[in-house]
């Protein structure tokens, strides 16, 4: 099955170089030139992973993101003209799952496209695989149950929704309860040594899970900021 790639880039050449290069990958490839386009064409084209930069007419990047991250689950890799950390934070706290920054070469573009798809690929495997689970796949943390098996997370009985680094981050600290671990420790476990991003991806997830799992977010007691040091998950 071909992967297919919805491109939204209002400066055409940059477009057409991004969706024939692309193509040239085996890829299918839909295009937008601005953040209302966008939408209506992730909706109807159904992609598989969106290149998706952040100046754009009409609506720009973060509002679209922001817009297709409530309606879809698939990755979406941010395209900026600044190297600018704020546009890098504000992507990802938005939803987006990576970002690359201007000037960029086509071979680097490449690997974080197909490094997406993979491990969004390998993600949807391990769900639909068939298991034998065992008592020692389930960690229970009082009210807060994760499910190594299903990759599922439940809270009081509910299951929650977390993106897929979300989980292997929740489920990283749970591993190491009780113990004191740096934000650079974090990125390289979770998000492995070939991540381009740095410590503040990891700030951004813990900020996400203790939304999702923590009674007063502004106060959190699962996850605890260790100071000068990073965090600490409490159970």
């Amino acid at each position: 099955m071909v992967d297919k790639i919805l491109v939204v880039e209002d400066e055409i050449t940059l477009q057409e170089t991004l969706a024939y290069n692309l193509i040239q990958q085996g890829y299918e490839v839909e295009t937008a030139g601005d953040g209302k386009a966008a939408i209506e064409a992730a909706r109807l084209f159904q992609p598989n992973l969106i290149l998706l930069d952040i100046m754009l007419p009409i609506l720009d990047g973060i509002e679209v993101c922001r817009i297709l991250r409530q309606e879809m689950n698939v990755p979406i890799l941010m395209l900026t003209a600044r190297d600018d950390e704020i546009d890098r934070v504000i992507g990802l706290e938005i939803g987006a799952d990576d970002y690359i920054t201007k000037p960029f070469s086509m071979r680097e573009l490449m690997a974080r496209v197909k490094a997406n798809l993979r491990r969004t690929r390998l993600d949807r495997e391990d769900a639909q695989a068939p298991v034998i689970q065992t008592p020692k796949e389930i960690l229970h943390f009082d009210n807060l149950v994760l499910d190594l098996v299903r990759r599922e997370v439940l809270l009081d009985d509910q299951p929650l929704t977390l993106k897929p680094k979300e989980f292997d981050l929740l489920l990283y600290l749970a591993r190491h309860c009780g113990q004191a671990l740096s934000r650079d420790t974090i990125l390289e476990q979770v998000w492995g040594w070939e991540y381009s991003g740095n410590s503040r991806t990891v700030d951004v997830h813990v900020s996400w899970l203790r939304e999702k799992i923590e009674r007063d977010p502004a106060h959190p007691i699962r996850i605890i900021t260790v100071r000068g040091a990073g965090y600490r998950f409490e159970g």
